[in-house]
C-alpha cells in the first residue's frame, strides 16, 4: 500500500484506465516482494521500456536517495554544525526534487541501472569527507580508494564517467562501511548528476545548480560547459556529465548562472522581465512595483524605494522639527500674552489701590475740616443763646445725597448692598488686598477665601498670582517696610513671612599651598562674613581673590589647605549645605541653545524645594528676571559662539540669575560686574542689595569698582598679593584705619583704586618708612593675629617707624574677626574633607523627578540643533550610497568587505556625533553637580535623547546602502544589527567624550573602529590576533551581518556558505550572541561612563 501511494502521488494526476487497475496491482506486488532481496527493491530488468512503470520506478529510486541523505544527519551536525543551523532543512533545500523528477526519469531512461550506478552512503562519506576535513570550497584530489588507485584506473574514474557493478551484485545504497566494487560498463554521467574524478559513480546535483552534458570544445580541448578535459589515449573516451560540486569560486561552472533560474538541475531559463534571479536560484523573483526589472535581471533595482524611504524619513522629520518648533514659538506666544494680560492686571489694580488711598485720604481730611467748622459755628451759637447742651457723636451722621430730609431716626427697609458697595467695604476693610477691585468678591471673609499658591493650577490664574505678589511687594518697598524679595513666598497673608536659614562663614589662618610646588596662593587669613551683608573681595592682580572665594565655596583643586573653615559655628564642611550655596563662577557658563527665561526656570525646578508650588517658583523666577532687567530678552535665545544671543551684559546677568533664582542662603560671585557698563552694574547690585536684606550671606569679587557700587557694599575684604590680608572689615570705616598710620585718600579719587594701586605698586605711600610688605602685618598687629615666622622682621620695622604709640591707639574699626571668637579646641583645627551630609534643610526634587526636566531641556536643545542632526544624516546617506555602491554583495564572501566598511564608516560617525553629548557640557554639568543637580538624571536623559538616533541613523544608512546594494538578508536583519552597533559604539563615545578632552576623543573615536576592525580580521595562522579579535566589537557586528547573509544562501551554495563560515570563523547559531554581545558592550560602556562622569567629570 505504501508504494502505491507513493505512485500515485508520483503520477501528479495522471489518469488510469481502471480495466489495467489489477495488473498494475500485481505488477507493483511483485516488485515489493522483490525488494526484500535487497535494500533497494528495484534492480535494471524492473524497468523494461514500459513507460507506464517509469514512474513507479523513479519514484522508488528518489525515495532510496532522499533516505540516503538522512544517513549523514548526526555526522553533518557534528562537523558542519557552526554553518547549518537545521540540518534537514538544509539538506532538503540542496536535495527536495519532489517537485520535479525529470532529470532521474531521464537517467532510468537512458541508463537502465541507475540504481547501480548512484553512490552509496560510504562513497558519499568518502567525496564529502574532503570537505568536511580541509573546511576548504576548493576542489580536493579525492584519494586512492577500491575502484580508483595506481593499479585500477578505468574510464569510471574519470570525471564525467561513472561504471556499474556485477549484474548479479546488488548494491546497498545505505552502506557506510564499504565502497563497492563498481568498475563496470563505464558510461558518460546521466544530465543533473555529477560525477568526480577519482569515484565511479554519480551523486545527484543540488538545487541550483545547472548540470547538463557536455560537449567537446575543439578549441581549448575542454567539455564546455565545464573545465576539464578528455584523457590522453583513450580514442572512444567522450566528454560526460559534471564533475564536480564545490565552492563557487572552484565550481562556478555548475551554478545556475545569475539572470536565468534552473527549475531542475538539467533545465535553465532566461529572466522575465519584471523578475530578477540572483545565481544558484530555482525559480525567478517577482520585483517590486517600483523596482525597475529588465529580463536577465540579476537584482532588482530598489534605488526608488531608497529615495522614497529617505524622502519619507525627511519629510517626517521636516515636520516634526517645523511642528516642535512652531508648538514651542505657539506656546511661549500664549504664555507671553498670558503674562502680559496678568502684569497688566496687576498694575492697573494697584493703580486703583493707590488712588483709592489718595481718595480717602482726601476725603478724611475734608470730613475733618467739615466737622471742624461745625463745631465752631456751633460754639458761636451757643455762645449767643444758650440752648440745652445735645449729646453728638465724634463722627458724621450718616449722610443720604438722595433724600437730605430723611431725618436721621427714620428706620428705612435695609436696602441689600451691590456689588460697588461690597467692592469699597472691601477696599476700606483691606486696602492692600488683591480682590479690592473684584466686584464679585466683597465679603469679610475675603482674606480667607484668596487661593494659596499651591490652589492655583492654570497658567493665567499662576501668573496673575505671581504679577500681583510683586506688584504689592514694590507697594511695600516703597513704604520701607521689613518684607524680602525673593525670600517671601506665601504672601497671601500679610502675618505669614517665610526667611531663609542664615550662614556665616568664619575662617582662621587659612593657608593654601600649590601641591608639588610648594608655593602658598594664600597665607594666614582670617575673619568672617556675615549673613545680611555684602562683602566684596578686591586687590590686585595675584592677590589670590578667586582663589578665596574658591576655598570657601569648596571648590579649589589641586592645592593643600590648612587652618579652619566654621559654618555657623561648627567645623562642617560647606558641601553640607550645597543645595543653598550659590556660586556664580567668572565665566558665563550658561546654556547658549535656551532662552533666558528657560535657563532660569530650569534652574529654579531642580533646585528649589520640591514641595514649593508651582505658582510660587513661577514667582521666584518672575522676580530675578525683573530685578536683573531681563524682561526684553527673557524668550530670546542666549546665544553661542556660532549663533549670536543676547549682549554679553545681559548674559552675565543671566549667570548671576541661575543661582539668584534657587534662593541661596550664601551667594558667592567671581567677579559678577566684569564687562558691565556702569548702568548694568547698579542693576546688579541693587538686585543684590534686595537678596542681602533677606539675611543673605554675599561675598563677590569685584574689579575697580564705581564709587556708588562702592558705597553699595557692607564690608571689604582688601588682599594683598600673596594672598595676604590687608584689610576685613566695614566699608565706612576702611578710610579711617588706613589713614590711622598715614595712607589718606586723595580728594576726587575712588578709595578702592587708591588702596589698589599703593598695593600693585603704582602709588608709594606717603608715610616715611612704611613699605607695601607691611600693610598685612600691620593688619595682624592690630587684630592681635599671629604673624608667621617668615615675616617677623616687618614687625621691628614697624616698631621703629611708629611715633606716639602703637597703631591702634587711633580710633579703627572694630576687627571683624579676632582670634578670641574662636574656642580653644578650635585653635589646631585643620581642614579636613569629611563625607559631606545635607544640613541645608532644603528636600530638592529626587532624580527621577529631575529626569522629567532634563529631558525636556535636551528635546529643546536637540530641536533647536537640526541642522546638525541634518548634516549627520546627510553624511550617513551619502555614506550609504557609496558603499553600497562599491561593495556588491558577492557569493564568495557574502558581502564581507562591504559590510567591513559598514562597520568601520557607522562607528566612526556615530561616534562623532555622540561626542556632542557630553563633551559640549563639561562646564555646564560641572556647575550644576556642584549645585546638587542628580547627575544620573543628567546622563540618562541624555542617553535617552540619544536614542532617537540610534533608532533613525540605521533607517537612513540603509535607505541608500540596502537599496544599491541590494543583499540577499532582510531589511529587518540589517537593521537591527545596526541598532546594537549604534547602541554600543554610541556608549563607547560617551567614554570618550566624558573621559577625555575633545580633540583627544574625536582622534580616539577615528581611530579605534579602524584598528579594531583591523584586528577582527586577522587570519587563521594568528592565534593572538583571533582570540583578542573575539572581544572586538566590529567582529560581533561582521559576525551577525556575514550569518543573517549567509542564511539566505542555500541548496548549491551550502558548501560556499560553510567554507566562508569556516574561513572567517564565524557559527552560523550565534546570530542573537553577537547582537546580544553588542547590546550588552553598550550598557557596560554608559555604566563605565557614567563612573567616569562621576569621577572626573567634575574635577
Amino acid at each position: 500500500m505504501r508504494v502505491g501511494k507513493i505512485y500515485m502521488a508520483e503520477m501528479g494526476g495522471t489518469r488510469i484506465n481502471s480495466s489495467r487497475v489489477p495488473s498494475l496491482a500485481l505488477f507493483v506486488l511483485v516488485l515489493v516482494l522483490g525488494s526484500s532481496r535487497g535494500a533497494l527493491g528495484v534492480d535494471e530488468d524492473d524497468y523494461s521500456g514500459n513507460p507506464r512503470a517509469l514512474p513507479l520506478v523513479t519514484s522508488l529510486i528518489y525515495n532510496q536517495i532522499l533516505n540516503l541523505t538522512k544517513i549523514f544527519n548526526v555526522e553533518i551536525r557534528d562537523s558542519l554544525g557552526y554553518c547549518i543551523k537545521d540540518v534537514d532543512a538544509d539538506v532538503n533545500g540542496a536535495f527536495n526534487f519532489s517537485s520535479n523528477l525529470d532529470f532521474l526519469s531521464n537517467c532510468v531512461r537512458e541508463l537502465k541501472d541507475v540504481t547501480k550506478r548512484i553512490c552509496t552512503a560510504a562513497e558519499m562519506k568518502f567525496y564529502f569527507s574532503s570537505f568536511m576535513d580541509t573546511k576548504s570550497a576548493e576542489t580536493n584530489i579525492l584519494r586512492p580508494n577500491r575502484n580508483c588507485n595506481l593499479t585500477s584506473w578505468g574510464s569510471g574514474c574519470e570525471p564525467g564517467w561513472a561504471s556499474t557493478v556485477p549484474q548479479s551484485v546488488q548494491v546497498d545504497l545505505k552502506n557506510a562501511r564499504e565502497i563497492p566494487d563498481r568498475t563496470r560498463d563505464s558510461k558518460p554521467c546521466c544530465e543533473g548528476f555529477f560525477c568526480p574524478r577519482g569515484l565511479t559513480c554519480m551523486i545527484p546535483c543540488p538545487l541550483g545548480s545547472y548540470c547538463p552534458g557536455s560537449r567537446l570544445n575543439r578549441t581549448s580541448g575542454e567539455c564546455d560547459p565545464y573545465a576539464y578535459k578528455l584523457p590522453p589515449g583513450k580514442a572512444n573516451h567522450s566528454c560526460g556529465g559534471a564533475d564536480t560540486w564545490a565552492g563557487v569560486t572552484s565550481s562556478q561552472e555548475i551554478f545556475c548562472s545569475a539572470g536565468s533560474y534552473c527549475p531542475t538541475t538539467t533545465r535553465r531559463v532566461p529572466c522575465t522581465k519584471g523578475h530578477y534571479c540572483r545565481q544558484g536560484s530555482t525559480d525567478q523573483q517577482a520585483c517590486f512595483k517600483l523596482s525597475t526589472c529588465n529580463p536577465n535581471s540579476e537584482q532588482q533595482n530598489l534605488h526608488a524605494y531608497g529615495f522614497l524611504l529617505i524622502g519619507a524619513l525627511s519629510l517626517i522629520l521636516i515636520v516634526f522639527y517645523n511642528c516642535s518648533d512652531q508648538v514651542l514659538t505657539t506656546r511661549y506666544a500664549r504664555l507671553a500674552k498670558s503674562r502680559e494680560r496678568a502684569a497688566r492686571s496687576a498694575r492697573e489694580t494697584a493703580q486703583a489701590r493707590e488712588r483709592w488711598k489718595v481718595a480717602k485720604t482726601v476725603a478724611k481730611k475734608r470730613a475733618v475740616g467739615l466737622q471742624t467748622q461745625l463745631s465752631r459755628t456751633f460754639s458761636r451759637k451757643s455762645a449767643a443763646q444758650p440752648v440745652e447742651p445735645v449729646k453728638t457723636s465724634d463722627s458724621l451722621p450718616p449722610m443720604f445725597p438722595n433724600n437730605s430730609t430723611t431725618p436721621s431716626g427714620v428706620s428705612k427697609a435695609k436696602k441689600k448692598d451691590g456689588n460697588l458697595t461690597k467692592m469699597l467695604q472691601n477696599l476700606e476693610n483691606d486696602p492692600d488686598g488683591h480682590k479690592g477691585f473684584d466686584v464679585e468678591i466683597g465679603n469679610k471673609h475675603i482674606k480667607k477665601q484668596m487661593p494659596t499658591a499651591k490652589q492655583l493650577h492654570t497658567k493665567s490664574q499662576i501668573f496673575k498670582y505671581a504679577y500681583g505678589q510683586l506688584e504689592k511687594e514694590k507697594a511695600m518697598e516703597q513704604k520701607q517696610q521689613n518684607l524680602t524679595f525673593s525670600g517671601v513666598i506665601s504672601m497671601a497673608t500679610d502675618t505669614d513671612i517665610k526667611t531663609r536659614p542664615t550662614i556665616e562663614v568664619a575662617f582662621k589662618d587659612l593657608t593654601i599651598t600649590l601641591n608639588h610646588k610648594h608655593k602658598h596662593l594664600m597665607r594666614s587669613v582670617t575673619g568672617k562674613i556675615l549673613p545680611g551683608r555684602i562683602s566684596a573681595v578686591m586687590g590686585p592682580s595675584g592677590a589670590g581673590k578667586t582663589t578665596f572665594l574658591s576655598a570657601v565655596a569648596g571648590k579649589i583643586r589641586g592645592c593643600t589647605i590648612s587652618g579652619s573653615i566654621l559654618i555657623n559655628g561648627r567645623p562642617d564642611s560647606i558641601h553640607c549645605y550645597k543645595k543653598i550655596i550659590g556660586f556664580v563662577p567668572q565665566d558665563d557658563i550658561v546654556h547658549g541653545n535656551l532662552t533666558v527665561e528657560e535657563n532660569l526656570r530650569f534652574s529654579a525646578r531642580c533646585r528649589l524645594s520640591a514641595d514649593m508650588p508651582k505658582a510660587d517658583k513661577v514667582l521666584v523666577v518672575e522676580r530675578v528676571i525683573e530685578s536683573l532687567g531681563l524682561q526684553g530678552v527673557r524668550d530670546s535665545l542666549v546665544g553661542t559662539v556660532e549663533k549670536r544671543g543676547i549682549s554679553g551684559g545681559q548674559r552675565k546677568r543671566v549667570n548671576v540669575g541661575l543661582e539668584m533664582v534657587m534662593e541661596p542662603s550664601l551667594l558667592i560671585l567671581d567677579e559678577p560686574t566684569s564687562g558691565l557698563d556702569s548702568s548694568s552694574s547698579n542693576l546688579l547690585l541693587r538686585a543684590l542689595r534686595r537678596e542681602a536684606l533677606e539675611g543673605v550671606n554675599i561675598c563677590m569679587v569685584v574689579h575697580q569698582p564705581s564709587y556708588t557700587l562702592y558705597k553699595m557694599f557692607d564690608d571689604l575684604i582688601l588682599l594683598a598679593k600673596g594672598g595676604l590680608t590687608v584689610y576685613h572689615g566695614s566699608v565706612k570705616k576702611v578710610e579711617e584705619y588706613f589713614s590711622s598710620f598715614g595712607i589718606n585718600v586723595p580728594e576726587r579719587v575712588n578709595p578702592p583704586d587708591h588702596f589698589i594701586d599703593i598695593l600693585e605698586g603704582i602709588v608709594k605711600p606717603s608715610t616715611v618708612g612704611l613699605t607695601v610688605e607691611q600693610l598685612p602685618v600691620r593688619w595682624m598687629l592690630h587684630n592681635g593675629y599671629p604673624v608667621p615666622p617668615d615675616m617677623l622682621q616687618y614687625c621691628d620695622q614697624i616698631s621703629s617707624s611708629s611715633k606716639g604709640g602703637s597703631t591702634s591707639s587711633t580710633e579703627v574699626p572694630e576687627p571683624s574677626f579676632t582670634g578670641s571668637t574662636w574656642h580653644d579646641d578650635h585653635d589646631h583645627a585643620q581642614m579636613t574633607f569629611l563625607k559631606p551630609y545635607d544640613l541645608s534643610n532644603r528636600f530638592t526634587p529626587g532624580w527621577a523627578q529631575q529626569y522629567r526636566y532634563f529631558l525636556g531641556r535636551n528635546v529643546k536643545q536637540r530641536l533647536r540643533e537640526a541642522k546638525l542632526q541634518a548634516a549627520d544624516y546627510l553624511i550617513l546617506l551619502l555614506a550609504g550610497a557609496c558603499l553600497g555602491t562599491l561593495s556588491k554583495v558577492n557569493g564568495d564572501t557574502f558581502g564581507y568587505h562591504g559590510y567591513m566598511y559598514t562597520v568601520i564608516a557607522v562607528s566612526l560617525l556615530c561616534k562623532i556625533s555622540a561626542l556632542r553629548s557630553f563633551a559640549l557640557d563639561k562646564l555646564h554639568y560641572r556647575r550644576e553637580s556642584e549645585s546638587g543637580m542628580s547627575s544620573l538624571a543628567y546622563f540618562l536623559s541624555k542617553d535617552t535623547v540619544d536614542h532617537f538616533n540610534t533608532a533613525i541613523k540605521p533607517l537612513v544608512f540603509l535607505s541608500m546602502f540596502y537599496s544599491f546594494n541590494n543583499p540577499r538578508s532582510t531589511f529587518a536583519d540589517n537593521y537591527i544589527v545596526l541598532f546594537c552597533l549604534i547602541y554600543c559604539v554610541t556608549g563607547i563615545a560617551y567614554v570618550f567624550a566624558i573621559f577625555l578632552q575633545p580633540s583627544q576623543a574625536q582622534l580616539w573615536c577615528v581611530l579605534l573602529p579602524v584598528v579594531l576592525t583591523l584586528i577582527s580580521n586577522q587570519g587563521k595562522d594568528d592565534k593572538f590576533g583571533r582570540y583578542l579579535g573575539a572581544y572586538c566589537y566590529p567582529k560581533w557586528a561582521l559576525e551577525a551581518f556575514i550569518i543573517a547573509n549567509a542564511q539566505r544562501f542555500s541548496g548549491v551554495w551550502l558548501i560556499t556558505r560553510c567554507a566562508v563560515l569556516n574561513d572567517f570563523g564565524y557559527n552560523v547559531h550565534h546570530w542573537g550572541y553577537c547582537l546580544g554581545l553588542l547590546f550588552a558592550s553598550g550598557v557596560v560602556c554608559r555604566f563605565l561612563a557614567f563612573f567616569c562622569l562621576l569621577k572626573f567629570g567634575k574635577k
